[in-house]
């Protein structure tokens, strides 16, 4: 009988095959995630606004607001009007020559009467231009990012089960149908209501459709390659927001932009016959033949010699006679505070990582460049935490982003009134925490066993997407203080630093096939307490 991983250590652990694959097809495989993700946050753009005054026009812009809009907070040099008052006075009835400005400030001051104005820059470019969406209704685009965190939510719960029961391709693509579909269709949407419901099957996808991509390339490759396939697909995520960067920069109109940010992705249906079933799911499931066509293929482009002899599959004939469910995940002690660790780690993890994408364009300055260093500033972590995963292993490495991303937030409660500062140390904050996002999913799959390992990762995920639920609510009580959301989210990354040093270390550990050999690696309650060490490769015969 051959261990699976003996199988690729034969045929190329990462050979041309993979490559390919990776390349070719997993790499773009990941941008409609990151481009649905966050395109909403600029359909939903806040504009500059304030009251019409119908009986003012004719009369030059600055001289009207001066005459009926109440100066708010005026800084040096600057003056800042009010978006959602005007003063209580009948311009028709007065001689707007002779009115003095200074005088107005003792009238009462009442909400807009007549609507709003908005600067042309921004009438139809956002749905809040399009449809008032401001002073009273201007939580309406916080409730929008909510609803879509919800449905997000529900969506990976569903997910786990597809990935695992039907594979990890049908599962992409069935999540890519939706997305698409989605997508195009909210560039039609009449109204507000029908927007959020479309948007809302949009999140059903997200982030779940980045789960194929990211499991299929860890299941295709030996263990030693696991590091470099994290990291490449982690790369093409920071491109894909780099890229919305661009593209919303360059395509204002909502309506376009949600075209521009969705049809694009129906050529990805195209890679369906290139695209190949994971021969570790395969064997999970009791489907060896298939699972050995897959890996021939692979020794074939790779033009390596399949081993002779047939690949274990007793264990997972057995396994997939059982009924797997998230109960499993907690039946025996180590897995279930691993699994509960994972968990709250996924979750701290991605209430940060979202936050902050969406506090970027709350800055100060220009939002498409704000959002564009959010994810461009991602891009030079990878040059250390490749090597950093190898030498001080998943673990160490893990706690070391965390802390820095958590206390690069904290300081900025010592800058709050340096704009300038309080933006690098943003950037510091986004660097530790993709990171750390590096490094959890893969951990969390070298950690769960193959019989539930989509399981595991839908269960943290889905824990996880309760962040993006209640990290815009965050942001929005936090828009008078603007380093409150950055405070809370370091303090949330200090302690989820603190608590990863409990997990065991994975590095170049096989992965675990059954809840036998996952209960085998004991939680490491003295981690903080040892230097980190490299685990070697050791034989056994788990897939």
């Amino acid at each position: 009988m051959l261990d699976l991983d003996e199988v690729l250590s034969a045929i190329g652990p990462f050979g041309k095959y993979q490559k390919l694959v990776i390349w070719l097809i997993l790499f773009p495989a990941v941008f409609p995630c990151g481009f649905h993700a966050y395109n909403q946050l600029f359909m939903a753009k806040m504009p500059e606004h304030w009251c019409r005054l119908p009986g003012l026009d004719g009369v030059d812009g600055t001289r009207t607001k001066e005459l009926s809009i109440p100066k708010q907070f005026p800084a040096e040099n600057t003056t800042k009007f009010s978006q959602c008052l005007m003063y209580d006075v009948n311009h028709q009835m007065i001689n707007v020559s002779e009115m003095d400005v200074a005088g107005l400030e003792a009238l009462n001051r009442v909400p807009c009467k007549n609507g709003w104005d908005y600067g042309d820059e921004d009438v139809g470019n956002s749905i809040i231009s399009e449809w008032n969406l401001v002073c009273g209704r201007d939580f309406a685009s916080t409730l929008a990012l909510v609803l879509f965190g919800c449905s997000g939510l529900a969506g990976n719960y569903i997910f786990g089960h597809v990935q695992d029961g039907l594979g990890r391709k049908p599962a992409y693509f069935i999540y890519l149908l939706i997305q698409c579909v989605f997508g195009i269709a909210t560039s039609l949407a009449p109204n507000f209501y029908i927007w959020v419901l479309l948007r809302m099957g949009v999140g059903f996808t997200v982030p779940a459709i980045l789960g194929t991509p990211y499991v299929l390339a860890i299941e295709l490759v030996g263990p030693k390659d696991r590091t470099t396939v994290t990291i490449l697909i982690n790369i093409a995520y920071s491109l894909s927001l780099v890229s919305l960067a661009v593209v919303v920069w360059a395509v204002r109109s909502w309506r376009w932009m949600a075209l521009a940010t969705s049809l694009p992705f129906t050529a990805l249906f195209l890679t369906w016959f290139l695209l190949p079933e994971s021969p570790r799911w395969l064997l999970a499931q009791g489907k060896s033949a298939q699972a050995e066509a897959v890996l021939r293929k692979i020794a074939r482009v790779n033009g390596a010699v399949f081993p002779h002899g047939s690949i274990s599959a007793g264990q997972q004939e057995k396994a997939a006679q059982s009924k797997w469910g998230i109960r499993h995940l907690f039946q025996n002690p180590n897995l279930r505070w691993k699994t509960l660790i994972v968990t709250f780690l996924w979750f701290t993890n991605t209430s940060v990582y979202v936050g902050l994408s969406y506090y970027s364009p709350t800055l100060g300055g220009d939002e498409y460049l704000n959002f564009f260093l959010a994810g461009a500033v991602e891009l030079p972590t990878y040059l250390f935490l490749w090597p950093a995963m190898e030498r001080l292993g998943r673990r160490w490495t893990l706690c070391i982003s965390m802390v820095v991303g958590g206390a690069s937030c904290l300081a900025t409660a010592l800058v709050q009134n340096n704009y300038s500062i309080t933006l690098a140390l943003y950037c510091v904050g986004k660097m530790g925490i993709s990171s750390s996002f590096v490094v959890l999913p893969l951990m969390a799959s070298e950690l769960y066993p193959t019989v539930v390992r989509g399981l595991g990762m839908s269960l943290s995920s889905v824990v996880g997407m309760l962040g993006p639920i209640f990290i815009p609510l965050v942001n929005y009580l936090g828009s008078d203080i603007i380093i409150l959301p950055l405070i809370i989210m370091g303090t949330m990354l200090m302690v989820g630093g603190v608590c990863s040093l409990l997990l065991p270390e994975t590095l170049n550990a096989h992965l675990p096939q059954t809840l036998e050999d996952a209960e085998r690696t004991k939680l490491d309650f003295c981690a903080c307490c040892v230097p980190p060490q490299r685990q070697p490769v050791q034989s056994s015969s788990v897939v």
